[in-house]
């Protein structure tokens, strides 16, 4: 564990303090005005990030469905289900993990942006985050929706839930 010390403008601090956070796992953040330049500073305890946490693609999707299956359950909850918020998860949740897979080359004949893929994990994490699911909720990984590491790599986060999601759904 660490602390940094950063001087930088007061309408530099989100963007600041978003760049640490990609980099380190950072807990809370303090701050004070600066004396010398009128901006502030903070003081930031850090550690650095763990290895891979996160399920490989392949751990996450060995037996997973074929996309243009996952597609067309997406598309008949979408269709056919007044979205519950379970079933809103359920969407959320195939939806990334195919998009994941195809961004990832893993889906012959599909393709997706890296940057659909991560969209559509953060909606999955903001789903989540908003159900009030903590270190108790849908995961029973390590790695909450609001994490550090689940912040950092929202596709990981898509991994570890849908493998956790599929196995208790086989």
């Amino acid at each position: 564990m660490f602390e940094i010390r950063i001087i930088c403008e007061t309408l530099d601090r989100e963007n600041v303090v978003n760049r640490l956070r990609s980099q380190f796992n950072i807990g809370h953040v303090r701050s004070s005005l600066s004396h010398t330049s009128g901006g502030e500073r903070l003081y930031i305890t850090a550690d650095l990030p763990a290895a891979n946490p996160w399920p490989t693609p392949e751990q996450a999707y060995a037996d997973a469905p074929g996309v243009d299956y996952e597609l067309e359950v997406t598309h008949e909850i979408l269709t056919d289900t007044p979205l519950s918020p379970n079933l809103n998860r359920e969407y959320w949740l195939r939806h990334a993990a195919a998009l994941d897979r195809m961004a990832l080359g893993l889906a012959p004949g599909h393709e997706a942006t890296p940057e659909a893929a991560c969209d559509a994990a953060i909606n999955l994490m903001g789903l989540d985050s908003t159900a009030g699911l903590g270190p108790s909720g849908y995961a029973n990984g390590p790695y909450y929706p609001d994490h550090p590491e689940s912040t950092r790599n929202p596709r990981g986060y898509t991994r570890q839930e849908f493998a956790i999601w599929h196995k208790n759904n086989q």
